[in-house]
């Protein structure tokens, strides 16, 4: 009877197995309770914000890679480790800074390219400093001086995005420093101050990179709030006597998070998808009004990081037919250099990565709906809809393009490669409300997010990731997107 019995249980329980729904899968390896426990560790006062290169990021960078251990998720099998190290340099920005054209101090001014510079000389103003504006020129062994920006580029997102540009042009007419002039106010300049004169972070540059930073020209931006100084700088000569330091760089060591699950389909395991998300944060900064310094980022990413958690937890009990590659980044918030780092270095060829879903959050005002950043750029977006709808949620697209969000998380550096790359975002209609209080803010608590919301949001991601990984059809870019050559480069299609 023992024998019968033992039989007839294994018998049942392979049936239960293979009668089992993905969504069946999704609810036994997808709860609350693991969600919480992932959320309010990440977002612990323990680890200080989890800002990059600090002791505090490395230990959340532990606690991911032996929570995907336990999972039964494999490391990558080239160094039998889950972590892949990124070397960071640390940049401080120079020390001294002293500018005066005509014998006026100019003080509101910061470092867009330091370089050790002491010069007396003529100063040429050349309007926006593009390619007419040097014609007739003699520029050799003077600074030039150009207003912020261009014809069709204005504010300070333009002058950002011509700089290099503007930088070249000067170089081969032979001047010796650039000073842009930045018509802007002082709330936006604040802004500007802290984001240069604060300590950086950047990939760690190969000797071409190094080489190619050793000619760029000393460059300052400079306050010019009502554009009087670029009316004064029109007629006439003009003298300049600029002083600066070089910045100061040492190398910091930061890890990414990688692990893979192999598919079951003996043809589409060699394909992979991608589940991705930033395990960084901001640190610790400005208190608010309660005296807090420590911003936690529960929304943002511990979310995003316990989502990627979850799927791998789902995939290790229950793998797809296409095989999974998780990347757990850090320094996103420091420009998105981790996930810069892994494109360059890849742990596998980026032309097996069929598809990146990745997982970023700054916060939610609907609880109805989830947004994924670019759903209908990929041919997946149909399928993310179902999955969604499966628990209760629907699926809309970026209600706020203003915001140019599919550009500042890392699954814009997939994409660029030509990988389909949409990001799974927490319910937003628009970007205000319940989305800016706690974006960026101390009060970004794990105890202040609703957990039957997540729960619904994380099972469709998961779903979803799963509806993916066994649909026959390889998911691509929709016709027409800005990455969809670069997709078919990639894929030699």
């Amino acid at each position: 009877m023992k024998i019968k019995f033992a039989l007839l249980s294994t018998i049942l329980f392979v049936g239960i197995s293979f009668g089992q729904s993905e969504k069946d899968k999704v609810l036994e390896t997808v709860d609350k309770n693991t969600i919480q426990g992932h959320i309010y560790f990440l977002a612990d006062d323990l680890l200080k914000g989890r800002e990059t290169g600090t002791p505090e990021n490395k230990i959340a960078a532990s606690y991911l890679a032996n929570t995907l251990r336990s999972y039964g998720v494999k490391p990558d099998p080239k160094t039998n480790s889950y972590y892949q190290e990124v070397t960071l340099l640390k940049v401080d920005a120079p020390k001294r800074i002293t500018l005066a054209i005509d014998g006026k101090e100019l003080k509101q001014k910061v470092a867009i390219q330091s370089k050790l510079m002491k010069f007396t000389g003529d100063l040429v103003y050349l309007g926006y400093g593009l390619e007419d504006d040097y014609k007739g020129q003699n520029l050799n062994k003077k600074v030039v001086v150009i207003k912020g920006g261009g014809p069709d580029a204005s504010g300070v997102r333009g002058a950002f995005g011509m700089r290099s540009k503007k930088s070249d042009l000067a170089k081969a007419a032979g001047a010796v420093g650039i000073i842009e002039l930045i018509k802007t106010g002082n709330d936006t300049w604040g802004f500007i101050e802290h984001n240069f004169n604060a300590p950086r972070l950047e990939v760690a540059k190969t000797k071409e990179d190094y080489v190619k930073q050793k000619n760029q020209l000393p460059y300052l931006w400079v306050q010019d709030e009502y554009g009087t100084t670029a009316l004064d700088m029109e007629n006439g000569k003009h003298t300049v006597n600029w002083n600066m330091d070089s910045d100061n760089r040492h190398e910091i060591k930061s890890q990414n998070v990688v692990g893979i699950v192999e598919g079951t389909d003996p043809t589409l395991k060699n394909e992979y998808i991608i589940y991705s998300a930033h395990y960084d944060h901001v640190g610790i900064g400005t208190a608010d009004d309660t005296g807090d310094v420590i911003y936690n980022g529960a929304r943002d990413n511990a979310v995003g990081t316990t989502t990627v958690l979850s799927m791998a937890q789902s995939l290790a009990k229950y793998p797809t037919k296409r095989s999974a590659l998780f990347i757990l980044f850090t320094g996103e918030e420091k420009g998105l250099l981790g996930s810069k780092y892994y494109v360059e270095n890849p742990i596998l060829p980026l032309n097996q990565m069929v598809y990146c879903f990745n997982s970023d959050n700054a916060g939610y005002n609907d609880t109805t709906v989830a947004t994924i950043i670019g759903l209908p750029r990929t041919t997946a977006g149909e399928t993310i809809k179902d999955a969604v709808a499966t628990f209760g949620l629907t699926a809309i697209d970026d209600p706020a393009p203003e915001q140019g969000l599919f550009d500042r998380s890392d699954n814009v550096n997939f994409a660029a490669k030509g990988i389909p790359a949409p990001t799974f975002s927490l319910g937003f209609r628009s970007f205000d409300g319940d989305v800016t209080k706690y974006y960026h803010q101390p009060g970004d608590h794990a105890d202040s997010l609703d957990y039957d919301y997540l729960e619904k949001f994380f099972r469709a991601y998961v779903l979803a990731g799963r509806m993916i990984g066994n649909d026959p059809v390889t998911p691509f870019w929709t016709a027409g997107d800005k990455y969809e050559k670069a997709g078919k480069e990639l894929y030699k299609k």
